[in-house]
């Protein structure tokens, strides 16, 4: 397996990674993309693991966190084989600071998932989303925190615009934080709008892309034929 530096960070990381959205199949949106349990899991991490893939990534809001448990569970005793990246700042419950990157959902929220994953430490923690009703300064100050206390060792974002993530990027310099290391993005032949402003910026700034559905939501896999009628199982 051919293994790519994560941004600027120094850490190597496998050219491929597998994305548990498929784990617990909870809701009316995940139980659409798979409902794989933790020994279909172990299944699949064992396959992965035999190919020199050793990224998984998941989120709180996956399955209302069944997916990062399934996860912990499957990677039970081989916790030093593996890179586990997760997502927090979506809403994850019904509170009222039960979402976004505030202090207090932030702490709240890493602790959640390290207890569902089952692990003292997140490799990569990325936030889900921008929160503009959150400093900026706030955000980064709370991640490197915890970044500081060995919950989390790199951090990255996700559904970030280019302003949003220079921003960010622009504050930890000024304020010597932890920086963004990582952002997770659409990427694929069919769907290309990284390339105009994020990605210049990432090789600018030294941040790594990982990308999700490279395969354009399953349009490029080649089971989908135009003019032919979708396979059985398949929503687009």
């Amino acid at each position: 397996m051919e293994h790519r530096l994560l941004g600027s960070s120094g850490f190597k990381v496998p050219a491929l990674g597998f994305g548990a959205g498929t784990f617990g199949g909870q809701g009316p949106l995940f139980s659409a993309w798979g409902n794989t349990d933790v020994d279909g899991a172990r299944r699949l991490i064992d396959i992965c693991l035999d190919a020199g893939v050793n990224l998984f990534d998941s989120a709180d809001v996956y399955s209302n966190g069944a997916s990062e448990s399934i996860l912990g569970a499957a990677v039970k005793g081989r916790r030093g084989k593996v890179i586990l990246s997760t997502k927090v700042a979506l809403r994850a419950g019904d509170g009222p600071n039960d979402v976004g990157a505030s202090r207090h959902h932030l702490i709240a929220a890493t602790d959640a998932a390290l207890a569902r994953l089952g692990t003292d430490y997140i490799d990569l923690l990325q936030l889900h989303a921008f929160d503009a009703m959150t400093p900026v300064d706030q955000v980064l100050r709370t991640l490197d925190d915890l970044v500081r206390a060995g919950k989390v060792r790199y951090v990255g974002v996700s559904n970030f615009s280019g302003w949003q993530l220079m921003k960010s990027l622009a504050a930890s310099d000024r304020l010597g934080l932890s920086r963004y290391v990582a952002n997770q993005t659409y990427y694929s032949l069919i769907g290309r709008d990284y390339e105009w402003e994020l990605m210049p910026l990432g090789i600018d700034q030294g941040i790594g892309a990982i990308v999700w559905s490279p395969l354009g939501w399953g349009r490029l896999t080649g089971r989908i034929r135009r003019g032919q009628p979708l396979p059985a199982g398949s929503r687009l």
